[in-house]
């Protein structure tokens, strides 16, 4: 197969990471659009998420790496997950490296999603241009329409496995004991921190963030075009 039949989807905020740039010098056949899921999509089923060492730990104190990984898998029979950068630089960013490792096997064993680490951006423009090489059974168009699911189940999981540190697994233990979300968002951090697996640490996390005030909120004095 020629460089030149090559195609990747890649999402827009991509551009500035320098690696649209390599893909089009290479010869690939780039489209640049607004992805809802991933960062480059390089066949009908397989969608590559792009992560920075510092973006990869952000994601994983703030929640959302397990809430991509949850739609990632709804979505792609291939995710992959690529860890851009030096892995030593875990050590300056978090006082805990525990955690991100403890996430990352999260991600490797519960939700089954490989993780492949890249030094830089020049080699992750030769990972997903291997990556593209691969022949997949064509079964569609490589862009998605990626609707809501209307499964209440799911959209309950999802909710949850957007709080702070919070997988599928314990998501799953929470609706267990509290039966819906809103029951559980309810509880306190010392009830949330009996749930196995989830621990004080979390708990309290995840309550700082539900209570915490919005910068979005308006203030008494604000007063709305409508007024």
């Amino acid at each position: 197969m020629k460089v030149s039949d090559l195609r990747i989807i890649i999402d827009e905020r991509e551009k500035k990471s320098g690696i649209p740039k390599l893909l089009t010098a290479i010869g690939i056949n780039t489209e640049i659009k607004t992805l809802q899921i991933g960062d480059y999509i390089v066949g009908p089923e397989t969608v590559v998420e792009r992560k920075s060492i510092q973006d990869l730990v952000s994601s994983v104190f703030d929640g959302r790496l397990f809430d991509q990984c949850n739609r990632l898998k709804e979505h792609f029979q291939n995710p992959i997950l690529l860890i851009e950068g030096n892995v030593d630089e875990i050590e300056s960013i978090t006082e805990n490296p525990l955690i991100f490792y403890g996430a990352l096997s999260t991600v490797a064993i519960d939700f089954k999603i490989p993780i492949i680490p890249t030094p830089n951006a020049s080699h992750t423009a030769k990972l997903l241009v291997s990556m593209c090489s691969k022949k997949e059974p064509i079964k569609g168009p490589f862009l998605k329409k990626i609707k809501k699911s209307n499964d209440i189940q799911k959209q309950q999981l999802s909710v949850l496995c957007s709080l702070p540190g919070i997988g599928e697994k314990i998501a799953i233990r929470i609706l267990e004991k509290y039966g819906s979300p809103i029951l559980a968002l309810s509880a306190t951090s010392k009830e949330l921190a009996k749930i196995p697996g989830l621990g004080e640490t979390r708990a309290k996390k995840i309550k700082k963030m539900l209570e915490k005030k919005s910068k979005h909120t308006k203030t008494s004095n604000q007063k709305t075009l409508h007024d």
